[in-house]
């Protein structure tokens, strides 16, 4: 029973590598491919890992297995909004039957943040110059 287990991980993990690799193939531009990419290679990654924990039933390489798949999927998610960040901020263009871009307006380019927001320092630097007598 735990063999057929296995091998059911192993190939969907295979599977939904395959289709990431492939997506990214299709996708017509380089948001979409970035979310490709993580979804499908986090997903295949991680069904991987929990087929190798359950083959090797060991307590030392499950607890890596859980630990690499844990990581993975907290990083992944984090590194691909980075890289879609800054591929925004270096205008790489969106899809041309992309319906909407919600941040259209809303970044100032030179100092890579969003408009209307103060950074703490200079909160802290008016707050103090206000509470100043001198």
């Amino acid at each position: 029973m735990s063999d057929f287990i296995i091998a059911l991980l192993s190939t969907l993990g295979t599977l939904f590598i395959l289709l990431a690799a492939l997506g990214m193939l299709r996708m017509p531009d380089f948001y979409l491919r970035v979310s490709v990419a993580t979804k499908g290679g986090s997903l295949g990654v991680g069904l991987i890992l929990i087929a190798a924990a359950i083959y090797f039933s060991d307590f030392g390489m499950t607890t890596r297995a859980l630990a690499i798949l844990f990581f993975i999927l907290i990083t992944a998610p984090v590194s691909a909004h980075l890289l879609g960040r800054v591929a925004y901020l270096s205008k790489i263009e969106l899809w041309e039957k992309t319906s909407r871009d919600d941040l259209r307006g809303k970044y100032e380019r030179e100092k890579l943040e969003l408009k209307g927001k103060k950074r703490e320092t200079e909160e802290d630097e008016e707050e103090s110059s206000e509470n100043d007598p001198s």
